[in-house]
């Protein structure tokens, strides 16, 4: 009897192979579709990293997220301390004015960071996005030469209700975006060095030429470093990369000279701020040397540690735009040498873990956009810094997180979101 229940079972399994029903009339069962607890978060997380998915899954580097805050508390309270005399003289006698607004920005601006930090960084890889945010801002940025407010005969804000705006700080992350952008759409094609110079020049030479225009010496040598920086780690060949160099030099040469012509000196303008620098080390104080020459006075009052919190003497008037381009100057003055190494330190440690994140980062493209974000942070200091002791010329550039002004804080604190949205995909960090 046993053997020949099994001897039927065994030919009901043989012909159920055969994909018709079993032995007792049912189809055959379907194949087991279950996946692993494992499986389905490592899918989860795949799917997650598509460029279009916009949720960015794991932690934030909390590392690089606490240096900014510390900047950011730094720097609050030195633009306390270097405006407080210049709003308690103003018509609203608030001497708590810029760090009032100054603080909103921050605030502001750190929401803004932690809430990019979520989106997946592949969105940028979205040619609609690139292109819409490129041209956004280099018409901006047009408008703002012909347009713009005319300060101390150079064009660079624009009024946005009662606040001021500059395209040229919003441009130079979407620059550092647009060329690792096109460096991965293009680069790793089998195309002639031809070819893949064409869209970088078709991007970079009208953001020369918006530079020149506004008479922005400091914007142009920060969008060139930008570009250059990107370039250099994409793995470009460093032939291709010299052509390259040679070649937008050559365009932003005959730029400047047409420029120059046709807006009657702006060239002359780049020459006579370069000399203005031999003129303090001389001791020609004239209106171009005056702000450059009072700074070197609040350093030199500083000593190492300072004439203590507040009791800056260079402040009162002396040294124009003390709690934006000059803050260095006055933290120097009032805090000393160690108050000046402190915020190198702070900016030293912001490059090292960005350019950490950047090296662990799951692409090519992350590492671009990490690496260009957070050179620009570094570089943009040293220029500031450099600026207040006579080593660069004086062409008005900010010193990120400690210069008074909102919308260019609010601006950097969202590069730095776009930094911790990479971290969010790093491991080991």
């Amino acid at each position: 009897m046993a053997t020949a229940a099994d001897s039927r079972l065994s030919r009901g399994r043989k012909h159920n192979t055969s994909g018709s029903t079993d032995v007792a009339g049912r189809a055959p069962a379907a194949p087991d579709k279950t996946v692993h607890s494992g499986d389905a978060a490592a899918s989860k997380k795949k799917k997650r990293r598509q460029p279009g998915l916009r949720i960015a899954d794991g932690n934030m580097d909390m590392l690089f997220f606490v240096i900014i805050v510390v900047m950011l508390v730094y720097g609050l309270i030195m633009v306390f301390s270097a405006s407080y005399i210049e709003g308690l003289m103003s018509e609203s006698h608030d001497g708590y004015a810029f760090v009032r607004t100054q603080g909103v920005a921050a605030i502001i601006g750190v929401l803004l960071m932690i809430f990019i930090s979520f989106f997946d960084y592949h969105i940028l890889m979205n040619s609609r996005v690139v292109m819409i945010g490129y041209f956004g801002m280099l018409g901006l940025m047009y408008y703002t030469a012909f347009f713009g407010n005319d300060v101390h005969g150079a064009k660079r804000w624009i009024n946005i209700g009662s606040t001021s705006f500059q395209p040229s700080e919003a441009m130079k992350p979407v620059l550092v975006v647009v060329v690792a952008f096109l460096l991965i759409k293009y680069l790793p094609k089998d195309i002639s060095p031809t070819k893949k110079f064409i869209p970088l020049l078709v991007v970079m030479a009208p953001v020369c030429a918006a530079m020149v225009l506004q008479r922005h010496i400091s914007g142009l040598l920060i969008m060139c470093a930008l570009f250059a920086c990107v370039v250099v780690v994409s793995g470009m060949p460093w032939k291709d990369i010299f052509r390259l160099g040679a070649i937008l030099a050559v365009f932003a040469l005959v730029a400047a000279v047409i420029f120059s012509v046709s807006r009657g000196g702006g060239l002359s303008y780049i020459f006579d701020r370069i000399a203005s620098m031999s003129s303090v080390e001389d001791g020609e104080i004239n209106d171009d040397t005056w702000q450059t020459a009072q700074s070197l006075i609040a350093i030199g009052s500083g000593g190492w540690f300072g004439l203590g919190f507040g009791e800056s003497r260079q402040k009162y008037f002396w040294l124009p735009e003390s709690q934006n381009d000059f803050i260095i100057s006055i933290i120097v003055e009032e805090l000393g040498y160690l108050g000046g190494l402190t915020v190198l330190i702070l900016f030293g440690l912001l490059v090292y873990r960005g350019f950490r994140i950047a090296r662990k980062a799951p692409d090519k493209f992350g590492m671009l956009i990490t690496t260009g974000l957070v050179f620009q942070m570094g570089f943009q200091a040293l220029l500031n810094i450099g600026v207040a002791c006579n080593a660069f010329p004086n062409t008005g550039v900010s010193l990120p997180f400690f210069s008074a002004g909102g919308t260019a804080l609010v601006v950097q604190l969202a590069q730095m979101g776009v930094v911790l949205g990479v971290s969010r995909q790093c491991e080991d960090l």
